[in-house]
């Protein structure tokens, strides 16, 4: 079946509320059950990636030999997470982007199945969500494992459950419930009740324990939520600075609700705008960039009652724009031509270098391959590998920032001065 333009991005059982896929665990799957299980998920991975990845030389190396030497540990692995450990370590030797191997375990996994639900509609999507709807249990956070394991808010997408329960980028996240925090299953069974988080805000205080009740998310809504609630004003003495966070810009919505949100929302009447791309998913299209192209006009309608709207908004304003190490894929197509044609400042960190364009595969019972399947230059340039730096580079370790932000505070910074 050949793969239509829509299918391709550049750049993540049945409870009370919602649906998700639930395999049994090693404990009540017999040993050559769980073998030939992680057998045969290892083995769908490494023929997709042989016949669609888009290097057909595989990075030098020889593909037969990678299988001859990861097949056996797969086949080893005690549970579904470690053969992902396995899979994902012979995917890394691909040097690719957009090539990772998720399990249900994983917020990407259900995050990466909204959008690419257009494609897997066509691969079984609909055998893993019954009601046709993807969603999971959760609380609306990104989280890394800073080097000695320990989770760390990075990202607290606005009107999510983490964002009303007072979570802050940059908290240790240290349990749920008094087990170990775990990004899904921590809240799995728990839809509508009350949570105990403990985290630690500061290094070396002691552990505060907050409340959060986990929703049944579902990622597209939940990115154009966050889109909607991040809009603000930030009052400074000489201006009024608009700011927005664009989540995932892996839907045409999310751009409709950005030109709203300017034309007529919280946004308009912001003298400036700090355009925050940081973390999140990719999957902008070059032609997004338009909305902050000076020369080009914007349409205004009327209908018979009077009623007007505009098309093709355009921000003629000052603008900053927010760049981080989690920047990825189709924003860093943005932030290029944002910084190639001197549409503001770009402030912040180096950019991920992580564009390739991507499809998805579901694999065996509720597997999914984020697989890399076409190269990409921007104005003839390779930005895999490479990304975006900032013409303002400002550091931010994230760890226990307490939801401090010296990058927006700098946006904020330069913008007054505009």
């Amino acid at each position: 079946m050949k793969t239509t333009r829509r299918e391709i991005l550049s750049f993540a059982a049945i409870g009370a509320l919602g649906a998700w896929p639930v395999r049994a665990e090693t404990a009540s799957q017999p040993d050559d059950a769980l073998a030939k299980s992680n057998q045969a998920d290892f083995d769908q991975v490494w023929e997709l990636v042989r016949d669609r990845f888009y290097d057909p030389h595989l990075n030098g190396l020889d593909w037969q030999e990678e299988r001859g030497r990861f097949r056996p540990q797969a086949a080893s692995a005690r549970s579904r997470e470690e053969a992902a450990v396995v899979i994902n370590a012979m995917l890394g030797k691909l040097n690719a982007s957009h090539t990772h191997y998720y399990t249900p375990e994983d917020p990407a996994y259900y995050q990466l199945a909204d959008i690419f639900a257009g494609g897997l509609e066509h691969r079984g999507l609909d055998r893993l969500f019954p009601r046709g709807e993807v969603s999971y249990p959760g609380i609306g956070v990104f989280t890394e494992r800073d080097a000695q394991g320990r989770a760390f808010a990075t990202g607290v997408i606005e009107g999510a459950p983490a964002h009303a329960a007072g979570l802050l980028v940059g908290d240790e996240i240290l349990s749920a419930d008094d087990r170990p925090f775990r990004a899904v299953e921590s809240f799995r069974g728990k839809v509508g009740a009350p949570v105990s988080l403990q985290i630690r805000r500061a290094s070396g205080a002691a552990p505060i324990t907050i409340s959060v009740s986990p929703a049944d998310l579902h990622p597209n809504e939940m990115f154009l939520r966050g889109l909607k609630d991040s809009a603000r004003i930030i009052a400074s003495e000489k201006a009024k600075i608009g700011y927005v966070h664009v989540w995932s810009y892996a839907s045409r919505r999310i751009q409709s609700a950005l030109e709203d949100l300017m034309s007529d929302g919280p946004l308009k009447d912001a003298d400036a705008l700090v355009f925050d791309l940081r973390g999140g998913w990719g999957g902008a299209q070059p032609q997004y960039l338009d909305l902050f192209n000076p020369h080009a006009p914007t349409m205004q309608v009327k209908d018979r009652n009077g009623e007007t709207g505009l098309v093709d908004v355009k921000w003629r304003k000052p603008v900053a724009m927010l760049i981080n190490e989690g920047t990825r894929s189709g924003k860093e197509v943005l932030a290029y031509g944002f910084k190639q044609y001197h549409l503001g400042e770009l402030i912040g960190h180096r950019t991920e270098g992580a564009v390739l364009a991507a499809t998805a595969f579901l694999i065996g019972d509720d597997g999914l391959l984020l697989l890399a399947v076409e190269d990409v230059l921007v104005d003839g340039q390779r930005l895999e590998g490479v990304g975006v730096t900032p013409t303002i580079e400002v550091p931010f370790d994230w760890r226990y920032a307490a939801g401090g932000d010296p990058q927006l505070d700098r946006a904020v910074q330069v913008l007054a001065r505009a």
